[in-house]
């Protein structure tokens, strides 16, 4: 099973792929055992940004279900697209993250104290 989500400008394939076993067992299991196979790639485009990941649940143990590993690599490649590539989702937006603090004074407005303090000599413009 194989699906293709959008998340920011990204493409999230995740396929799920059964019979994982995460060690040598005595005993069969009467579930095989499911793993996500995550691929994440920009909107467009067939080249995957990581090397595909190949997912289970903590610990390194396999996921009960079909439906528990889709929906594991999902929240999974979600995460990673926010954590390691969330500069590129910033630059991509056109609204910025944050307002500017405001316009700086035009020039001349803004002085020292010092030169506040002190007075011109008689006759000599202050020029700023």
């Amino acid at each position: 099973m194989t699906r293709t989500y959008e998340y920011k400008g990204f493409a999230l394939q995740v396929a799920v792929e059964s019979g994982f076993r995460s060690g040598p067992t005595k005993r069969a299991s009467p579930h095989p055992g499911y793993v996500a196979v995550v691929r994440i790639c920009e909107a467009g485009s067939a080249v995957p940004r990581l090397s595909p990941l190949r997912l289970g649940e903590a610990g390194g143990h396999p996921f009960d279900s079909e439906a528990d590993a889709l929906n594991g690599g999902y929240i999974a490649a979600r995460t990673i697209v926010d954590d390691l590539f969330a500069q590129d989702c910033a630059e991509r937006s056109d609204t910025p993250l944050r307002q500017s603090p405001g316009v700086l004074a035009s020039r001349g407005i803004l002085r020292s104290v010092r030169e506040h303090t002190q007075r011109p000599e008689k006759g000599h413009a202050r020029q700023m």
